[in-house]
């Protein structure tokens, strides 16, 4: 018998593993159950090489959990050890500097198994004993059994053990008694070693016999030995890949397309990646890519190892050059990792325009579920918006997909305003925003539907990398304004009648939270709508991008800015202004005076005063001039008051704001019950 202790430079290793690694450590089985796969790989290694000539036989590994003797075990029929080769691998561990090793790992569980080869070790975060018995491939080889209760003291004795390889035995500690259940245990087998090269077995199958589940002769074998991203792609059909893809994901909708990964040089990697259905929530889809470390489950965090945009997409990637455990900041800085995400945007790319140029058909069909995930990635990373571009497509309202390039030449030669700009109008939602878009098309424009979760950035990022090019919503403006041709545009009315109109359609119109309206008059057509509600497309746009990016949260306080335009050729404004003209010419009348006289003597108090700090202009001037803004004022509120009473007893003026205000959503509650009931009235008459 020996007996010893480890050689390590401190004596507070396992409670250091155990209180550092305890947030991950379910990772135990990974690390035990891959060393087990290690010696049976190594075992085939020398017997392929004439290096073993015994019988290789069932070379399953067997995880058992027996609950009585709170036990969990794994078994495997590899090259085993000697008390020799346990001495050197598992009683001296490379560990040295016990502040450094503190200080630099004691927030990354991950790194410290990683950088000092403990992953035997991490058996101590869920057991107070671990006993290893063993039997070295060896010819004449005694097996030992090597016993540490997690001090640094260990013994090793000679045992008995009929066949050659490994048990590592985890006498499970109180307070893990979770790693005792059989269904606890089968799924981190799944989520660790789903897709080892060896099989793993836990336990056997079962079947319904006699009312009940009772275990069956077959092994339960957990893993697919030869998942599908190790085959050659030339052997596999579009089956294969979904039925695999069904494995990894049993409740995802089917994929779009899939991307076959497979390089020797300069790195080693394989896998598959899948575009899938992604319709209006990113931070849903995300963590969905696993990576493997030569068919290890090590993370689905990778966004370290591809671009952010990239862990939209589903599937498996497989590199023996990333670590098996490791931390973030080596992930940012090691260069194989860089240019193993350089690699896969560069296929991704590749595969999309691919697809774009052979099956466009196909590719236009499936646009709408792989919009978001371009955009994201163009918004995202530059120089894949300079891949993207050439298959990024603009969707119109009839359904018809361009490149941007096509899109460009299609509508330069009728949506080319006055200086020269690309006018692109687009639409959020056809429904809601017929009405313009039918306005847009009476002219001969084409009209974008650009109803996406990522299309308002994407708005303000084509207006930067289009040269000359801007894009208008349809309803930020009546038409003729979105896009104009010439510097002269006809006044059909004159300043007062213009003041009057707006007067008397501004106090029809309701007081709502957080909206504010303006209104003013344009010479439209005949055929135009009679009254039309703008909004604004720079304060829409800075609204809908404050619930995309922190900072701008403040112009989502904003109210929101519509301009109501009344359509100064339309017959029934013309009626309301000449109604209006005649109805309260009398009222108005000595308001009107009174304001021309008011302003009159404030022109002339203020010429007084010109040239000199307020300082110095005298203090009674100073009083009547203000005295003179508060006239003003009182006669600005009758006049307002004389619209309001016309207003109210004009049918026509209120069913013309609330038809403008029911076209864009804003009509609701009492104020819509009162339209439908006029509407009723007005119908009777």
């Amino acid at each position: 018998m020996q007996k010893g202790n480890i050689g390590i430079t401190t004596e507070n290793i396992f409670p250091v593993i155990k209180k550092f690694l305890y947030s991950d450590h379910e990772i135990f089985l990974r690390e035990l159950v891959s060393n087990a796969v290690d010696a049976t790989q190594k075992l085939k290694t020398y017997a392929m090489r004439g290096d073993f000539k015994g019988d290789l036989g069932d070379l399953t590994i067997r995880v058992s959990v027996d609950k009585e003797a709170k036990t969990l075990t794994i078994s495997d029929r590899g090259i085993g050890m000697t008390a020799e080769e346990i001495d050197k691998y598992i009683n001296q561990i490379a560990f040295s500097g016990a502040n450094d090793f503190l200080e630099k790992y004691k927030d990354d569980a991950q790194a410290i198994i990683g950088h000092f080869g403990l992953g035997f070790y991490s058996a101590f975060m869920v057991a107070d004993r671990v006993d290893i018995v063993t039997l070295s491939m060896q010819e004449g080889a005694q097996a030992v059994k090597w016993t540490c209760d997690g001090s640094p003291a260990y013994e090793i004795t000679e045992c008995e053990k009929a066949d050659r390889g490994t048990d590592i035995v985890l006498h499970v500690a109180d307070d893990c008694q979770e790693f005792l259940e059989n269904a606890k245990v089968e799924s981190l087998l799944r989520k660790y070693c789903h897709f080892l090269p060896v099989a793993i077995a836990f336990g056997k199958k079962t079947e319904w016999k006699d009312g009940k589940q009772v275990p069956t002769d077959e092994d339960n074998v957990i893993n697919d030995t030869n998942p599908l991203w190790t085959r050659t792609p030339s052997t596999l059909k579009d089956e294969d890949y979904r039925n695999f893809y069904r494995d990894l994901y049993p409740m995802a909708d089917e994929p779009l397309f899939w991307i076959h990964l497979n390089v020797d040089y300069p790195f080693h990697l394989t896998g598959v990646l899948y575009f899938p259905k992604i319709k209006n929530n990113l931070d849903i889809n995300r963590h969905k890519i696993q990576l493997y470390c030569n068919q290890v489950f090590v993370t689905d965090e990778v966004e370290n190892i591809v671009p952010e945009f990239l862990t939209l997409l589903h599937g498996v990637i497989d590199s023996p050059d990333i670590p098996l455990n490791v931390s973030r900041s080596y992930l940012q800085s090691d260069a194989n990792v860089k240019k193993i995400s350089q690699y896969i945007t560069k296929k991704v790319s590749d595969r999309l325009q691919s697809i774009f140029k052979t099956e466009r058909a196909v590719y236009e069909e499936k646009w709408n579920d792989l919009k978001l995930f371009i955009h994201y990635g163009m918004l995202s990373q530059e120089d894949f918006y300079e891949k993207a571009k050439a298959y990024a497509l603009l969707t119109d309202v009839d359904g018809k997909h361009y490149t941007y390039d096509e899109y460009r030449d299609l509508v330069k030669p009728t949506q080319t305003d006055k200086d020269g700009n690309l006018i692109c109008l687009y639409a959020s939602d056809t429904t809601a925003q017929y009405a313009y878009i039918a306005e847009a098309q009476k002219k001969g424009y084409n009209v974008l539907l650009m109803d996406g979760q990522l299309d308002s950035p994407l708005v303000q990022m084509l207006e930067q990398k289009m040269e000359k090019t801007r894009f208008s919503r349809v309803d930020a403006d009546v038409i003729d304004r979105l896009i104009v041709k010439s510097d002269s545009r006809p006044h059909a009315l004159g300043a007062e009648e213009s003041a009057q109109l707006c007067g008397v359609f501004r106090s029809a119109l309701p007081k709502v939270d957080k909206v504010e309206f303006h209104v003013e008059t344009e010479s439209m057509g005949v055929t135009s709508a009679p009254v039309v509600i703008t909004q604004s497309e720079y304060m829409r746009r800075m609204k809908e991008m404050s619930h995309l990016q922190a900072g701008m949260s403040f112009y989502g306080e904003m109210p929101d800015m519509y301009t109501v335009v009344l359509n100064a050729d339309h017959r029934l404004v013309q009626r309301v202004l000449a109604d209006a003209t005649t109805a309260m010419a009398d009222k108005l009348a000595p308001i009107d005076a009174e304001l021309a006289g008011l302003q009159a003597r404030r022109a002339a108090i203020e010429k007084k005063g010109e040239g000199k700090a307020y300082n110095d202009v005298p203090a009674e001037d100073r009083e009547a001039l203000n005295q003179c803004d508060a006239d003003i004022k009182a006669q600005q509120d009758k006049k307002d008051a004389a619209y309001a009473e016309y207003a109210a007893g004009n049918a026509t003026i209120s069913q013309l704001v609330d038809l403008a205000l029911l076209q864009n959503g804003l009509l609701q509650g009492e104020a819509l019950a009162k339209f439908v009931e006029r509407s009723i009235d007005m119908i009777g008459k």
